[in-house]
C-alpha cells in the first residue's frame, strides 16, 4: 500500500483565536512554539530528502511480527476493567508538544474548565440522560509498555450525574479515552526533539461532542493534530492470524468475518469458522519454527496470506462466491473484535498488548511526515 493510501485528510485544528484561554502559559507558549515545530519538521524533512525517514523508512506495515503470547500485564485490575469489554473508536495523534505526565491534575482542571467555557459559548455538549455539568480526570496506566522508549499510557474520563440524581449521588463516567504507544518504532521515537511526547494511538468511547472537545483541547494545548484511524484490509487479516494463533493457549471460540461484495444490491456475507477448524488451517500454513533457544517465534505475512487464501477457497467450494472480489469489514473472536471503520474491542486482556502493538504501528504510519 502506498503512502497516499495510508494517509487520509487530517482533522486540522483551526488557526482562529482561542475562544477559551487555558492559562497564561498556554497562550504564551503558542507564540514561541513555531520554532519547535519547525525544528521537528526540519529534522524529519532532512531525513526524508536523504531517503531515510526516521523510524518510518518503508511507510508500510512490517511483514513479520512476534507471535502473540499471554503477556503478564502489571496494570491494576481496576484499570484493566476500564480498557476491556468496551468498543473504542480509533484515531491517530501527532506528537504532543510539552505534554508532561507529572501535570495530569492540572490538565484535569484545564479540560474541565474548557468544556464549561465551551458550553457558555453555546456549544451543545449534552449527553443523553445526564446533567449538563462535567468533571474530568486524567490518570496514568502504568505497566502498559513494551519497550523502554514507549511513553506511559494516559487515561481520561469525563464524569457527570444522571439527570434525576439525588444531591449526594456521585458522578458517573460518561466518556472515556486513552492515548498510548506500545512498542513504537525506537528509531522514530528517539528522533523526536526532547519537548515532544509520542502517544500516537488515541482510543475514545462516548458522545461524539465530548470527543471533539477533548481533541480540540489537546490540539490547542499541545499543538498536535488528530486524524481518523481506519483498520486496513491487511491489518484485519493480521489480527485474524494473530488471534487464531492464540487458540492453543486460549480458545477463540470462533473466527467470524463480515465481508461486503460489490453486487447490486450490495451483498453482506457473514463467514463464521469453528475455532478448531480455524486452528487446523492455521497450523497447516505455519512454517516450521526456526526460532533458537531463548528467541521468540515470529509470524510472516506469507503465512497470513496463505491462511486467508485457505479460508476463501473453503468458502468458494461451498457457496461459489469469491470473497477476493469483496472487502473485509470486520473480524472477531473471543479475544476481541475489529472493524475497518476504526473500531476495536479487547475482550481478553492477556493478548491486548499484541493487538496494541499492531495498532500503534498503524497509527505511526498514518501520521503525515
Amino acid at each position: 500500500m502506498s503512502a497516499a493510501d495510508e494517509t487520509p485528510d487530517m482533522e486540522r485544528h483551526q488557526n482562529s483565536v482561542m475562544r477559551t484561554p487555558l492559562n497564561s502559559v498556554a497562550v504564551q507558549r503558542r507564540s514561541k512554539n513555531k520554532s519547535y515545530r519547525l525544528s521537528y519538521r526540519n529534522r524529519i524533512g532532512a531525513a526524508s530528502r536523504l531517503g531515510l525517514t526516521p523510524g518510518l523508512t518503508a511507510r508500510r506495515l512490517n511483514t513479520s511480527r512476534k507471535a502473540p503470547k499471554s503477556n503478564k500485564i502489571t496494570v491494576t485490575t481496576e484499570q484493566l476493567t476500564l480498557l476491556v469489554k468496551t468498543e473504542w473508536k480509533l484515531s491517530y495523534v501527532t506528537p504532543l508538544y510539552r505534554f508532561r505526565h507529572t501535570q495530569l491534575k492540572i490538565y484535569s482542571r484545564q479540560l474541565s474548565a474548557f468544556i464549561a467555557a465551551e458550553k457558555q459559548q453555546g456549544l451543545a455538549v449534552d449527553v443523553e440522560g445526564t446533567q449538563n455539568t462535567f468533571r474530568v480526570s486524567f490518570s496514568l496506566v502504568l505497566g502498559m509498555t513494551e519497550s523502554v522508549d514507549d511513553a506511559v499510557t494516559v487515561h481520561i474520563q469525563i464524569h457527570s450525574k444522571p439527570l434525576f440524581a439525588k444531591q449526594d449521588e456521585p458522578q458517573k463516567p460518561v466518556w472515556s479515552g486513552w492515548l498510548t504507544c506500545i512498542n513504537g518504532n525506537p528509531e522514530y521515537l528517539r528522533s523526536l526533539p526532547k519537548d515532544f511526547i509520542c502517544l500516537p494511538l488515541f482510543c475514545s468511547s462516548g458522545a461524539g461532542g465530548l470527543t471533539s472537545l477533548v481533541k480540540s483541547w489537546f490540539q490547542q494545548s499541545f499543538d498536535c493534530c488528530f486524524g481518523p484511524l481506519e483498520i486496513s484490509h491487511t491489518s484485519l487479516q493480521w489480527l485474524m492470524a494473530l488471534w487464531t494463533n492464540c487458540q492453543s493457549e486460549s480458545s477463540i471460540r470462533q473466527l467470524k468475518m463480515i465481508w461486503t461484495l460489490p453486487v447490486e444490491p450490495q451483498l453482506q456475507v457473514t463467514y463464521t469458522v469453528d475455532a478448531e477448524d480455524a486452528w487446523e488451517l492455521w497450523s497447516s500454513v505455519r512454517k516450521k519454527n526456526t526460532a533458537g533457544e531463548g528467541e521468540e517465534n515470529s509470524i510472516d505475512i506469507e503465512e497470513v496470506m496463505s491462511f486467508m487464501q485457505g479460508l476463501k477457497a473453503h468458502f468458494f467450494r461451498h457457496f461459489r462466491l469469491d470473497l477476493s472480489a469483496g472487502s473485509l469489514n470486520e473480524v472477531s473472536t473471543a479475544l476481541g473484535s475489529a472493524k475497518h471503520s476504526g473500531m476495536i474491542k479487547f475482550s481478553n486482556s492477556k493478548y491486548m498488548i499484541t493487538t496494541l502493538m499492531l495498532l500503534t504501528e498503524c497509527a505511526l504510519l498514518k501520521m503525515p511526515i
